[in-house]
C-alpha cells in the first residue's frame, strides 16, 4: 500500500515537473523569437514591394508573443491528470482567448496610419479625405469587437438574436431621438468627401463668409472678418450654395472710367489703346479676357469700359495690382490731357433767391 501511495505521488510529481518544463520552454521559445526571428522577418518584410505585410507583422506582434505563452499554458494543463469535462471547458477558455488575440490583431492592424485606406485609394481610385480616416478607422475598429462579440458569445452558447434584435430597436428609437446629430454627421461626410472647402479656404455662404478654421463631424467652424467665430452645423452647410473664393483661378476688376464730354475723338482713341497695351504687357494681369471699349455716352461723361482680370486670387495682393493699374491709368490720363468727369449739378437761382432749376448735365 505504501508502494502504491509512493508511486501515485511519484508520477504526479513528475507530470507537474513536466508541465512546468513544457511552459518553460516555450517561455524560452517565445523570448527567442521576440528577439531575433521577429527582428529577421520584420527586415525582410520590409524589404517587400509593399508596406502591407510590415504593418500587419507589427499589428500583430503582441498577439503572437501572448500566442506562445498560451500554447504552452495550454500543452502544460493537457498533461496535467485532469477530467475530461474540465478538458472541454479548457479548450472553450482557449478558442475564446484565441479570438481576443485575433481582435487586438486586426484592431491594432485598423489603425489611422494603416495601409487599407491607402490600398481602398489605389485599387478603387477613390481619394480618402484626411479627416475621413479617424471616422473609417473607428468604424471598422467597431465593426471588428462587435463581430468579435457575437463569436465569443456563440462560443459560450448565448443566443445572440435577441440581443442583437434589441439593438436594431433600440438603434431605432436612438436615431429617431438623435436625428439631427445624424443629419450633421452625414452632413460632414458630404463636406469631407466631395470637399466643397478645406481648412483656411474663404468661403461665403447665405448664412456666413469668412475663412474655414475647423471641420468636424457635427459641425464647421469659420472665422469671419469681424473676428468672430461662427460655428454652423454639417447638415445646415451641406444643404447650402456655397461659394469658395479660394478656389479662384484668377481675381475680376470691372468699371467705368467716365471722361469730360469734351475729350476730342482722338484723344479718347489715344488712352483706350494706351490703357488696352497697359493691361496686356502687365505681368500681374490675366491674358485670356482684356476688355476696353468705348462703351458710351452721359450727359457729363463719355464712358470707358474696362474688364479684365488679376493672376493673383490673394485679397492683399489683387488690391496692389488695382492700384498700380490705377495710378497708371491716371499717368495716361494725364499725358492725354485728358480730364475725369466729376458728376455735377448746376442750380439757377432767379433774382429773389428762388430755385427755379436743377439740372444733372
Amino acid at each position: 500500500m505504501k508502494y502504491i501511495e509512493f508511486d501515485f505521488w511519484i508520477n504526479l510529481w513528475v507530470q507537474y515537473g513536466t508541465s512546468l518544463t513544457i511552459l518553460g520552454f516555450f517561455l524560452i521559445v517565445r523570448k527567442a523569437f521576440t528577439k531575433y526571428i521577429y527582428r529577421i522577418l520584420l527586415k525582410l518584410f520590409r524589404n517587400s514591394p509593399t508596406q502591407f505585410l510590415t504593418k500587419l507583422f507589427i499589428a500583430f506582434e503582441k498577439p503572437l508573443r501572448w500566442l506562445f505563452v498560451l500554447i504552452g499554458v495550454y500543452l502544460a494543463i493537457l498533461n496535467l491528470p485532469f477530467q475530461v469535462m474540465f478538458e472541454e471547458r479548457i479548450i472553450q477558455i482557449y478558442r475564446t482567448l484565441f479570438i481576443v488575440l485575433l481582435t487586438i490583431g486586426f484592431y491594432n492592424f485598423s489603425s489611422e496610419s494603416s495601409v487599407i485606406f491607402d490600398n481602398i485609394e489605389k485599387k478603387l481610385r477613390i481619394e480618402i479625405d484626411k479627416l475621413l480616416i479617424p471616422i473609417l478607422s473607428k468604424l471598422l475598429r467597431f465593426l471588428i469587437i462587435a463581430i468579435s462579440l457575437s463569436v465569443i458569445a456563440q462560443e459560450w452558447n448565448y443566443d445572440v438574436n435577441g440581443f442583437i434584435a434589441g439593438l436594431g430597436l433600440g438603434g431605432l428609437a436612438l436615431a429617431f431621438a438623435a436625428q439631427d446629430s445624424i443629419a450633421n454627421f452625414f452632413g460632414g461626410i458630404i463636406i469631407m468627401t466631395e470637399k466643397p472647402f478645406k481648412i483656411g479656404d474663404w468661403i461665403k455662404t447665405p448664412t456666413v463668409e469668412g475663412t474655414v478654421e475647423e471641420i468636424t463631424f457635427r459641425s464647421t467652424k469659420i472665422r469671419a472678418f469681424r473676428q468672430a467665430v461662427v460655428t454652423v452645423p454639417n447638415s445646415t452647410l451641406a444643404n447650402q450654395a456655397i461659394m469658395n473664393w479660394s478656389k479662384m483661378g484668377k481675381r475680376q476688376i470691372s468699371f467705368s472710367l467716365g471722361v469730360k464730354t469734351g475729350t476730342s475723338r482722338e484723344k479718347l482713341a489715344n488712352c483706350i489703346k494706351q490703357i488696352e497695351d497697359l493691361l496686356k504687357n502687365h505681368l500681374e494681369i490675366h491674358q485670356e479676357t482684356i476688355f476696353v471699349k468705348f462703351d458710351g455716352f452721359e450727359r457729363s461723361r463719355l464712358n470707358i469700359f474696362l474688364y479684365f482680370f488679376t493672376k493673383t486670387t490673394n485679397y492683399g495682393e489683387f488690391l496692389k495690382v488695382k492700384e498700380d493699374i490705377n495710378l497708371r491709368i491716371l499717368e495716361i490720363l494725364e499725358k492725354e490731357g485728358v480730364a475725369i468727369a466729376i458728376p455735377t449739378r448746376n442750380l439757377f437761382v432767379d433774382k429773389k433767391g428762388r430755385l427755379n432749376k436743377d439740372l444733372t448735365p
